[in-house]
């Protein structure tokens, strides 16, 4: 059931009140800030889950009346009010459990999209380069903005990685169950006797962390400038403007070469590394979850193998959901919301089901 959630939320929403009023539990602008959106955030929730305590209390008057009047007319004044409250219970309750899923979805104004080639070479890197054109038109039919910030291509034009900036509150959330193992099926370009090769994608869908969320110290960098090259080891330009940046204490890389300026690829890769950090400690903190919750709910993890692209057949197939689509160019051309609304619709079912 969804009250005990609730409860709990409550009783944030009324600790974030005590500590907006006491000026020191907030020692700076930021926490204030910050504390006011979570207040913000909570306020309607908590004010439809108040409202449904209160007609659950009605209700419940209502039924003990039915049981011990002894007139037969209050009676039925007492079964036409909970008849009435019990439709205002239902509805109350319905928008409670959509609410509760926006409050449990992060609140997300940019999203990364990475997209990696896996096994397979260079068939695997461009197919990644065909899932990067597939959800480009996607996010070009949404009307979002965005912006390529790392990219490495293969000798052929594929992509051994490319990682993308989304600047659309909406993203994280259409895109979100997309994150997992992509695989194809198909005859590469490189094949000469038609044979059909299986190879794989990575694909990753990060939310962008405020730097208030993830604060990164600088001595635990170590930051490499470099000359841009293309593929084939061309020359993208004649200065060191590509950098490097490794995370000292994870191990964790990242490149951008993309700009000629020095100073905005190290911005743009500074963007990256605090998206994967954040996602490597979620993780972290995934593992401390129990296994029959991570059973119910998925863990989104990129080692899944989550969806099936056969060429030869025109079919698109997702596991998770044993959802077959034969309609694989029109997927490729962008047209995601036959996948993406049955994914959606399937989690937040599970979902609901462990509150």
């Amino acid at each position: 059931m969804i009250a005990g959630k609730l409860e709990d939320l409550e009783k944030r929403f009324e600790q974030i009140e005590a500590d907006m009023a006491r000026p020191a539990a907030t020692s700076t602008i930021e926490e204030y800030k910050k504390l006011s959106r979570e207040h913000a955030q909570l306020r309607e929730l908590v004010t439809i889950f108040r409202e449904w305590k209160r007609i659950g209390e009605e209700l419940q008057k209502a039924r003990k009346m039915i049981q011990q009047e002894a007139e037969e007319e209050m009676r039925g004044l007492a079964r036409e009010e909970a008849a009435l409250l019990e439709k205002e219970n239902e509805r109350l309750e319905s928008l409670l459990k959509g609410k509760l899923l926006s409050k449990d979805e992060q609140q997300v104004e940019n999203t990364f999209l990475e997209i990696r080639g896996g096994t397979g070479g260079e068939e695997a890197a461009l197919f990644a380069r065909d899932l990067f054109s597939m959800y480009m038109k996607y996010a070009e039919k949404m009307r979002w903005k965005t912006e390529i910030l790392t990219m490495s291509m293969s000798d052929l034009g594929g992509f051994k990685e490319v990682t993308v900036a989304i600047e659309a509150p909406e993203a994280f959330k259409r895109l979100k169950y997309e994150s997992g193992v992509h695989r194809v099926q198909r005859v590469p370009e490189t094949e000469s006797q038609g044979r059909i090769h299986t190879s794989t994608v990575t694909v990753a869908v990060l939310p962008e962390p405020e730097e208030l969320e993830l604060n990164i110290n600088a001595e635990d960098l170590r930051i490499d400038v470099y000359r841009s090259s293309g593929p084939g080891g061309q020359h993208v330009n004649t200065t060191d403007s590509a950098v490097r940046i490794t995370h000292l204490p994870t191990g964790l890389v990242v490149t951008c070469q993309d700009e000629k300026s020095q100073h905005k690829n190290k911005a743009k890769a500074l963007r990256v590394l605090r998206a994967r950090l954040k996602e490597r400690m979620e993780e972290e903190n995934a593992q401390e979850v129990s296994e029959e919750r991570r059973k119910q709910v998925g863990t989104g993890d990129r080692s899944e193998r989550i969806r099936t692209y056969n060429f030869p057949q025109g079919r698109v197939t997702d596991h998770r959901v044993g959802l077959t689509l034969y309609k694989l160019e029109d997927v490729l051309a962008g047209n995601l919301d036959s996948l993406l609304d049955p994914l959606a619709a399937h989690f937040q079912t599970e979902f609901l089901k462990t509150r």
